[in-house]
């Protein structure tokens, strides 16, 4: 609504048309976290595409607006450009991660659609990030569609995906965006299979594969996990694809059940763990005969950061920088750049951020007046064209390249930026003036 009363006075004042740039950064990372991952670009695109104020969204806004605003939101079409970070790409406090121009009326009624899916999606892409990096090389399975909100759920998916999860259960998110699935059973299934005479998880394993197969998953602790195991292994044979252990003491459970599977000749048996999972304990199982990981609440919610807390902010009006000077809460005036300094080891060492139109004469960095800090290193650009005119940029990449990118920026960090312990950025951020 506020966006609403700035585009009203702006449009009765004259000043709706002056030409803008608001940008996106964030002010600090999440506590405890030493970088973060640009997740929801694609998303944001594709809304943007679709953003438009028709009869069902004009219809509870009449008697509210006047006849001259609701006449410029029927007609509203974004005609301005937009620069970002690459979906996938490392983000450090104050980098300019968005930024977009146009008239002022056209960029100040995408604030919250721009900030919705940039604080959401960069948030739950740099908590996967970082269970993933904990868990190596192997599987994570994304199981949180039952923590959060049914659409968030199905964001939540992608930008795990993003951030280098494996798959998720979430099947509206297999549909909309091409992540594989995947999924076990519930412990309802085995306890659907019980009688007058008691439990019968013998049944409910004889059902499943019956159904899917010998390569499916197990659930063998709605009980005894020993019986379990062996009465998994008595249905489904040597060759049963996996077990999935959801509770108990993890890493213990992992070790006795290999143990037991090796024992019954499952070499081949995997193992899945899932509880109240996140990158601590993912971290603390990597020496534990754990093959893959359900990971749910901790997820979706951001690993305790659920929101990635970045503001969208106007630095510029007719070429003239703009900022706010409030007390804990500056900004920094002028459209800007960026480029980060890398080693030939290709190490990150720090990113470098100044005017737009400052006339640097390196087209892949700086010159001497914004020299790198340090010889032998080569910058690279960070901010792509996303929007021309309204219209996609060419050259936008998907979901599948964005996890790529994620995987290749995290080798490039000081090793010290991937340790879960608390500390400044794993980056440096230094603003030319």
């Amino acid at each position: 609504m506020y966006e609403l009363t700035m585009l009203r006075a702006a449009l009765a004042g004259g000043a709706a048309h002056r030409r803008c740039a608001f940008e996106v950064f964030a002010r600090r990372l999440p506590d405890g976290r030493r970088y973060g991952i640009v997740g929801g670009t694609g998303r944001l695109l594709d809304a943007l595409a679709h953003f438009r104020f028709g009869d069902a969204e004009l219809e509870p806004l009449r008697g509210v607006l006047d006849t001259r605003t609701l006449e410029w939101l029927e007609g509203f079409r974004f005609s301005g450009d937009i620069d970002g970070y690459q979906e996938g790409e490392l983000y450090f406090p104050g980098s300019p991660i968005l930024s977009v121009r146009g008239t002022f009326a056209e960029c100040v009624v995408l604030e919250t659609l721009v900030l919705s899916i940039l604080n959401h999606d960069s948030a739950i892409a740099s908590a996967a990030a970082r269970m993933a990096h904990a868990a190596g090389p192997r599987t994570l399975i994304e199981m949180g569609s039952r923590r959060t909100h049914e659409q968030a759920a199905v964001a939540a998916a992608r930008a795990a995906y993003v951030g280098g999860f494996d798959a998720t259960s979430n099947l509206e998110a297999v549909r909309r965006h091409g992540i594989p699935g995947a999924g076990t059973s519930a412990h309802a299934f085995t306890l659907l299979h019980t009688t007058g005479d008691g439990p019968d998880e013998s049944a409910a394993f004889r059902a499943q594969v019956a159904a899917l197969g010998t390569g499916t998953t197990l659930l063998v602790d709605t009980y005894d996990i020993t019986e379990g195991v062996r009465r998994a292994v008595a249905v489904a044979g040597t060759g049963l694809g996996a077990v999935r252990i959801d509770s108990g003491d993890l890493g213990e459970m992992a070790r006795q059940v290999r143990t037991q599977l090796d024992g019954l000749g499952a070499t081949g048996t995997k193992i899945v763990v899932s509880g109240d999972l996140d990158e601590y304990g993912i971290a603390a199982l990597r020496a534990e005969p754990v093959d893959a990981y359900g990971v749910g609440t901790s997820l979706v919610t951001g690993a305790g950061a659920p929101t990635a807390g970045m503001v969208y902010k106007l630095v510029e009006v007719d070429g003239v920088p703009v900022a706010k000077r409030s007390t804990d809460k500056p900004s920094r005036g002028g459209a800007k750049r960026a480029v980060r300094a890398v080693r030939p080891t290709g190490t990150i060492v720090e990113e470098v951020v100044y005017r737009a139109g400052a006339g640097f004469s390196d087209p892949d960095g700086l010159d001497a007046a914004g020299a790198l800090a340090g010889p032998g290193l080569h910058a690279e650009q960070l901010l792509r064209p996303l929007v021309r005119g309204g219209a996609p940029a060419p050259g936008r990449g998907g979901i599948d390249g964005a996890r790529t990118l994620v995987a290749e920026r995290l080798t490039g960090l000081p090793w010290e930026g991937l340790r879960l312990t608390h500390g400044l950025p794993a980056v440096t951020t230094r603003f030319l003036p």
